[in-house]
């Protein structure tokens, strides 16, 4: 196993390590429905189920 020859500092260490911040998600805005949601990805909207702007499954109407 690799063993390092010397001792490497706690700003060099650190200096690796700023690359790796969490980041905010990017958001969309549907244009059917209005709606803040993540890009490439499904959401609901009061029970339906939207993907780009068009219903993938509709909320199941109870009699």
């Amino acid at each position: 196993m690799a063993h390092p020859k010397r001792k490497i500092s706690k700003s060099r260490r650190d200096k690796r390590r700023t690359h790796y911040k969490a980041d905010a998600p990017s958001l969309t805005t549907c244009q059917t429905t209005g709606a803040v949601h993540l890009p490439h990805r499904a959401y609901t909207v009061d029970g339906n189920v939207y993907f780009n702007g068009k219903i993938l499954i509709e909320k199941a109407v109870v009699a």
